[in-house]
């Protein structure tokens, strides 16, 4: 599975941004990951394909919503009132493995190149 990631930018806080991911083929397990300079990759958000059932980590939820096409190849990541520390290289992650897993970032089989979102005052 090959990840194409876009979307990324510059943005001041409060703003929003779209991330998009294409995948080259289905695949039921996606997510998306970030990692700031200095830190830990980390999940944002994750969707079960199949089950439509999304998870978001408690930093990003009611700012930050899954969506897909219809062919469920492009997971979008729209990004809302953003903040300052939402700054980092953002990741689109497949696993071609069941179940899902989730944010669990290791369990993840397929990256993508990663994408900047810088957050300014």
């Amino acid at each position: 599975v090959q990840l194409v990631e876009s979307g990324g930018g510059s943005v001041q806080a409060g703003g929003s941004l779209r991330l998009s991911c294409v995948a080259s083929v289905y695949t039921r397990c996606m997510g998306w990951f970030r990692q700031a300079p200095g830190k830990e990759r980390e999940g944002v958000a994750s969707i079960d394909s199949h089950s439509k059932m999304t998870y978001y980590s408690d930093s990003v939820k009611g700012r930050f919503s899954l969506s897909q096409d219809n062919a469920k190849t492009t997971l979008t990541l729209q990004m809302n009132s953003l903040k300052l520390e939402d700054t980092a290289v953002y990741y689109c992650a497949a696993r071609i493995l069941w179940p899902c897993a989730g944010m669990q970032t290791d369990s993840y089989t397929n990256w993508g190149q990663g994408t900047q979102v810088t957050v300014s005052s």
